[in-house]
């Protein structure tokens, strides 16, 4: 096959993204119970040109997670509940929820796997704070412990779900960096709904973003095309073009993998 016949191959096929799906509740919609991911994730996928796909909670062992994710060309770590204390060497404090181990080691599978394969991985909330977990740091448990708490922005709305779903406030982006790169900017307003945030960071990480309060909020792999937000950029990527770059970059690092998989 020539290479204008792989090239215009591959422009025709949208790269496969897998979302590390969570379960819910059985309801009216449905009598059983789902493995589901937010809309406003696979909107922002298919505004960049991917396909998304919603993988069901399950076990995986490092072989089964990596045999699976050879399927795909990139994943995403969404937001969720806190990420198990115990993984970082620490006790639940009492500000921690929804912990559910099964998960952790699903998305830590999923997360292994597509860094052995090289795949993309956009990091996303509890995703970055996973990923930062996973690769040996640690998390803050709850920013209002914190002895700055007072002086710091608000990072998640105080009432939800009456009122505001999140809060808007600045991220400043490292010039030059993976983040800038894909967002095209060095300052942008992000989604904010998060209590917990980094605290020892990982060392395969490096910090690229910043809230004016000294949070931290963005980070990128030192070798891998990982990167991590605390914010969600899906949120507003609708009509936030800044925010929407970072999930066409993805989408394009994901379709350079499809790009090499076609090849071969």
């Amino acid at each position: 096959m020539s290479d204008d016949a792989v090239l215009g191959r591959i422009f025709q096929m949208s790269p496969l993204i897998a979302l590390a799906g969570r379960n819910g509740a059985p309801s009216r919609v449905s009598r059983d119970a789902v493995a589901f991911a937010g809309r406003r994730y696979l909107d922002a996928i298919l505004r960049a040109g991917g396909e998304p796909v919603v993988i069901s909670p399950q076990p995986l062992t490092s072989q089964d997670a990596e045999a699976m994710m050879k399927r795909f060309n990139g994943l995403v770590l969404m937001g969720g509940a806190d990420v198990n204390p115990a993984l970082y060497g620490q006790v639940a404090g009492p500000h921690v929820y929804g912990v559910q181990t099964e998960q952790d080691t699903f998305e830590t599978a999923l997360l292994n796997a597509s860094l052995q394969l090289d795949l993309p991985v956009l990091a996303v909330c509890r995703g970055i704070q996973l990923a930062n977990v996973v690769l040996g740091g640690s998390l803050v448990q709850h920013l209002g412990e914190l002895a700055n708490a007072s002086e710091l922005l608000v990072h998640a709305p105080r009432q939800f779900p009456v009122g505001e779903e999140f809060v808007l406030h600045q991220i400043n982006i490292e010039p030059g960096s993976k983040m800038a790169l894909a967002i095209g900017a060095t300052q942008v307003n992000g989604a904010s709904f998060h209590h917990q945030g980094i605290a020892e960071l990982a060392g395969d990480l490096v910090a690229v973003g910043y809230a004016p309060d000294g949070i931290l909020e963005a980070v990128e792999h030192r070798t891998k095309w990982l990167l991590g937000m605390q914010w969600h950029p899906e949120d507003t990527a609708a009509h936030d073009g800044a925010q929407q770059n970072i999930y066409n970059a993805f989408v394009k690092r994901a379709r350079e993998s499809l790009a090499a998989e076609v090849s071969i």
